[in-house]
């Protein structure tokens, strides 16, 4: 057990070196939405140790004496014993506190900078359902065959990274036009995969009452 208090100090200066790039790139793809270049998990914890190193450096220059002498040869169990709250505040700071606020304030800037093109939204898909009030959905399938239903509190349409698919909670009969006819009665709801999906339309609330 001799070894442990040097073992201890050891893990806390690992967890302070690799934690703050962590929760940075965490409140970043939160922020901002995931890229398809993030589904990587190489390019994820690259980008991660890459803020990490940023942020450490920045810290060593505001605050390194102070750091430093903490965890002094001799010092840094005893000085982590007598002061464990000043040392869970610090972690609090460093780790978790600094990098939200870097990264919401790097999203913030991102945002104003590419008002015009930027959207948190990867796919158009996510896009059409991400705000998307109850309404109608009708759906023409490559065969050139019509379906449709009503998208609304029980519904679902999955989101990037996964393959686009549907779920309607209630679905209808369609003419050969497109348009509605009766509700299917006794329907627990329809599944719609996507990749079948030659054209689909969501229809505003206003219109819904004519379909």
């Amino acid at each position: 057990m001799g070894g442990a208090p040097a073992t201890l100090v050891q893990l806390a200066l690992i967890v302070l070196f690799i934690a703050p790039g962590v929760t940075y790139q965490l409140l970043r793809e939160r922020r901002r939405g995931s890229k398809p270049g993030e589904q990587d998990i190489a390019q994820r914890v690259l980008r991660a140790l890459i803020a990490s190193v940023v942020l450490d450096a920045i810290y060593v220059l505001l605050i390194g004496p102070e750091l430093i002498s903490s965890f002094e040869p001799g010092r840094g169990w005893d000085g982590l014993r007598q002061h464990s709250r000043s040392a869970a505040a610090l972690i609090l700071v460093l780790v978790f506190a600094v990098p939200v606020g870097v990264a919401w304030g790097v999203s913030e800037l991102e945002r104003r900078r590419l008002r015009s093109s930027y959207r948190s939204t990867p796919t158009a898909w996510d896009h059409a359902f991400r705000d998307c009030p109850p309404s109608f959905v009708r759906i023409r399938l490559k065969d050139g065959s019509w379906i449709g239903g009503w998208y609304g509190s029980k519904s679902y349409a999955t989101s990037f990274p996964h393959p686009p698919e549907l779920f309607l909670e209630r679905s209808y009969r369609m003419k050969s036009d497109g348009s509605f006819s009766a509700e299917v009665t006794r329907s627990m709801g329809m599944y719609v995969k996507c990749t079948e999906i030659d054209f689909f339309e969501i229809l505003a609330n206003s219109e819904s009452g004519g379909v």
